[in-house]
């Protein structure tokens, strides 16, 4: 942590802000304090934050976080500015300019998209700029029922080339069990999935935030499956984690580095609809990694158009993949046990060609 050159670091909601919603100048100058210190010594900072809808509920006179859509995206719209602007006056203090990045799935899931979302973060880092990302709440929908930034964070840290990524929330590390319980034990280090066998992983608890212990250790998972280290800890312990002191949850880095694409497909998307698969499929693709024809498709579900996600379930009603489809679900039933040079034959030569490509497959990891 402390050699680091290149650190994305997520903060979360209730980090940020009151109980009544409204954004905590003293916890943002906090922060601030600890990232532009760092920053100082040459290290490229790219901050996640969350906040935005809990930062919009004090002006627009709401309790509590909205549970209808139509308002979660209004109060975002309101709050990104002014968490924005918090942060803008902040790292002014230290001669630092910040720039707004708003990301949603398909910047991550569609090729042009993730590229110039590369290029955006990339050319910010080199301007001397500090990235704040968020996911655009605005406008996304499956993005907010998804609920949380810290895979967002842990995909951004990936995008970038990160060394590392510091998840910052209100617990100071991962226990054994519930810390208000007594007797539980910090987890200091976790080296692999033995390492959290038996370990009770609790769900949010505050009122404006959406992550949870659960959302944080899945993130550590995929930047860790990425090759990126992950300390875990409270906001208020940020300095120490950055200088590599004993504090928090330190997550070990594997060895894999998988495309930005895939990762987010596996692990921020949910199938659109369904394809079951006979078994010379479901072998082709899992065991062979080759790419969906039409032939080895029996049934389709849902309703979803060229370019989804869309789930890939064998005869056994399992789902073993899932990928980015080439046709609308209307298309696929006639072309269901034809091979594609029958199809071409038939229908045009637009139709030999594969349902899911193999570079738009990823293997869902329980299965694979």
């Amino acid at each position: 942590m402390s050699s680091a050159s290149k650190v994305v670091v997520k903060v979360g909601s209730s980090s940020l802000t009151t109980p009544q919603g409204m954004i905590d100048v003293d916890r943002v100058d906090a922060l601030v304090d600890v990232l532009a210190a760092r920053r100082r010594t040459g290290t490229q900072i790219v901050l996640v934050s969350s906040g935005a809808i809990a930062a919009g509920l004090g002006p627009l006179g709401l309790s509590a976080r909205p549970r209808d859509l139509a308002t979660q995206q209004a109060a975002a719209s309101v709050g990104q500015g002014v968490l924005v602007a918090r942060y803008t006056s902040s790292f002014a203090r230290y001669g630092l300019r910040v720039g707004q990045v708003l990301l949603t799935a398909d910047d991550m899931m569609r090729r042009a998209h993730h590229v110039n979302a590369q290029r955006t973060l990339t050319r910010l880092l080199e301007l001397g700029i500090v990235p704040i990302v968020n996911e655009n709440d605005t406008v996304a929908t499956d993005e907010i029922r998804f609920g949380d930034n810290d895979r967002l964070a842990a995909l951004v840290s990936h995008l970038i080339r990160a060394d590392a990524l510091v998840l910052l929330s209100d617990v100071d590390a991962l226990y054994d069990g519930p810390p208000s319980r007594g007797g539980a034990r910090r987890l200091a280090e976790i080296r692999g999935p033995e390492d959290l066998a038996g370990v009770e992983l609790g769900r949010n608890g505050a009122s404006v935030g959406t992550g949870g212990m659960v959302t944080k250790v899945q993130a550590a998972r995929i930047a860790t499956g990425a090759g990126v280290p992950v300390v875990l800890t409270a906001a208020a312990h940020a300095a120490q984690a950055l200088s590599g002191a004993d504090v928090g949850t330190y997550f070990h880095p594997g060895g894999r580095h998988p495309g930005t694409r895939l990762l987010w497909l596996a692990h921020a998307t949910t199938g659109r609809g369904l394809l079951h698969l006979d078994q010379g499929a479901v072998e082709a693709i899992v065991t062979r990694r080759k790419s969906l024809l039409p032939a080895g498709v029996t049934s389709v579900e849902g309703d979803f158009a060229a370019g989804d996600p869309v789930d890939l379930c064998g005869p056994q009603g399992l789902v073993v993949a899932r990928g980015l489809v080439n046709f609308d679900a209307v298309e696929i039933p006639d072309l269901l046990g034809r091979s594609t040079r029958e199809l071409a034959s038939a229908l045009g030569p637009e139709y030999e060609r594969e349902l899911i490509h193999r570079d738009d497959i990823v293997i869902l990891e329980a299965h694979s």
